[in-house]
């Protein structure tokens, strides 16, 4: 598509009506979001969560953030783009959906042999072996149930209890002490659980994780070369006697995955394909099957994908739709009964079903 008008950037296909696909990306690029253009201080501070110091150091890269942008893609054909798709952005925690993905590559590969396997069987250090963690399974961090407790990278796990996700709820109790639960009997979204995860991925890797992402995803399904995962300045554990870097689940204290909207939208096309991609495998179904499995005590979650269950979460898309999420709004969303994925940049999270609905509406 070239850079001209929104309209010569909009090309429905059969089954879709031209004139209110183009309103669906005019929406996209109108709803910005109300966060500042300058995010050097972290997500504490765009979110108001009022983390005290040291807790709110930023401790990875940042940058602007760039003006909304995103695109359409319907049975495989970009049917509409706004903005700049190629501009290269933060993504929070749609980091986490990706994740999943090389937890799926692990499992098939055996480097974990089940995900309800505790994970001191397989962690190289010491943080499960205690009275509160060593139970907890690779599905248990998954879906966000662990209640792992500890500290990493100089963050601990306090700092996002009593966190509250959501348009306008009540986030006063984040960091406030609260009695940790049984494994798998309460959900919670802290960002240093996500983290110590991936932690555990690169040990079971014994490489750092954006080289596997890179060597099994990205490259396979022709991305391209200009996305970074970034780390803490602290983020480093040594294997084999050489320190690597790990990554982190979102951009909440700096660094995160760093990428444009056409890769992400490849990564979407990916996992609507369930895992295949050009007649070859690079996930395997049963993971995508698995990954889109409800949360026993949080249905509108799988593994680290936001699901679309009972229609709670956006309420204009089908049931069978689910989403990677990251704060700002950033959302790739994925609806395999349309054929559709879809990628927005920095569109207003109280506007991101509105969206939906316009795209739906689309749909003759």
């Amino acid at each position: 598509m070239d850079d001209g008008s929104l309209a010569q950037r909009t090309k429905a296909p059969v089954g879709m009506d031209a004139q209110k696909l183009t309103a669906a990306a005019a929406f996209a690029e109108a709803a910005e979001t109300r966060w500042p253009y300058d995010l050097d201080g972290g997500l504490s501070a765009v979110e108001k969560s009022n983390e005290p110091a040291p807790w709110n150091e930023v401790t990875g890269p940042m940058m602007r953030r760039g003006k909304p942008s995103g695109l359409i893609i319907k049975d495989g054909e970009t049917v509409a783009e706004w903005g700049d798709p190629s501009s290269i952005e933060m993504t929070y925690s749609a980091a986490k959906s990706y994740l999943s993905l090389l937890a799926g590559i692990a499992v098939d590969d055996g480097l974990i042999r089940d995900i309800d396997d505790p994970m001191c069987d397989y962690a190289l250090d010491r943080m499960f072996h205690t009275e509160q963690n060593q139970d907890i399974t690779w599905r248990q961090m998954l879906q966000l149930t662990s209640e792992w407790e500890g500290s990493l990278w100089d963050k601990p796990d306090m700092v996002d209890r009593n966190r509250q996700l959501g348009v306008g709820v009540d986030n006063s109790k984040k960091g406030m002490p609260r009695t940790l639960q049984k494994p798998g009997t309460h959900w919670e979204y802290n960002d240093v659980r996500v983290n110590r995860l991936s932690l555990s991925l690169m040990q079971v890797f014994r490489r750092p994780l954006p080289d596997v992402l890179k060597t099994r995803i990205m490259d396979p399904i022709g991305a391209s070369s200009s996305w970074r995962w970034h780390h803490y300045r602290n983020a480093f554990y040594e294997i084999g006697g050489v320190p690597m870097p790990s990554v982190p689940g979102g951009t909440h204290w700096g660094g995160g995955l760093w990428i444009n909207s056409h890769d992400h939208a490849l990564m979407g096309r990916l996992v609507l394909s369930k895992g295949e991609w050009n007649g070859k495998r690079i996930i395997s179904e049963s993971w995508i099957d698995a990954l889109q499995t409800p949360c026993a005590i949080r249905p509108g979650y799988g593994l680290l994908w936001w699901l679309n269950t009972d229609r709670k979460y956006m309420p204009n898309a089908p049931e069978s739709s689910f989403f990677a999420v990251g704060a700002g709004k950033h959302m790739v969303w994925i609806e395999p009964e349309s054929n559709i994925v879809s990628v927005t940049r920095w569109i207003d999270a109280a506007k991101s079903n509105d969206f939906i609905g316009h795209v739906m509406g689309s749909l003759k």
